[in-house]
């Protein structure tokens, strides 16, 4: 089953054969935390860098939210904290404001990164920045692969299972 996670939605499953699925993403950021050796993945979709308020009705529309609350949803799912591994899709500049330092994709991208950092969760994959969307896939079970697609491309594989072989970093 197919799970398509919409802006400032998360979702977690340990259950072999789900997908979990940010389709379209611009400046937004796909943040994917997996747990390969036991099979369990999270996704969310981040929409901006920061809330403004401490208790906002979407929490994972905003990184400063979304990382710690999906670090809480792949654990209640069965996932072990020291083994949870991050990836980053999207963050694309989607609208010019004329270098104005307004680029929110750059943004979203730093934020994200700087709070796993904090909570010591390792990028192992990222495929942000440019000016294209991009779908990003996660398939949960024992045999744990994302991959991503660009608009107007091929699907690209950005991590596998650790039985799988050596995982890809796209820049």
């Amino acid at each position: 089953m197919e799970t398509v996670v919409r802006m400032g939605e998360a979702s977690a499953s340990s259950i072999a054969g789900d997908t979990l699925a940010c389709i379209g993403l611009g400046s937004c950021i796909g943040l994917a935390l997996v747990d390969r050796a036991k099979g369990v993945a999270a996704l969310a979709h981040v929409m901006l860098p920061e809330s403004s308020q401490p208790d906002p009705p979407q929490p994972h529309k905003f990184a400063d939210l979304a990382v710690p609350a999906l670090i809480d949803m792949i654990i209640a799912k069965g996932a072990s904290r020291i083994r949870l591994e991050a990836c980053l899709v999207g963050g694309a500049a989607m609208f010019q404001f004329g270098g104005s330092g307004q680029d929110i994709g750059q943004r979203n991208g730093q934020a994200v990164t700087k709070l796993l950092g904090e909570h010591r969760i390792p990028v192992r994959a990222t495929a942000t920045g440019g000016s294209k969307g991009r779908t990003i896939r996660v398939a949960v079970g024992n045999e744990i692969s994302i991959t991503v697609r660009e608009a107007g491309g091929s699907e690209e594989h950005l991590l596998g299972n650790v039985t799988a072989g050596k995982a890809a970093l796209v820049a």
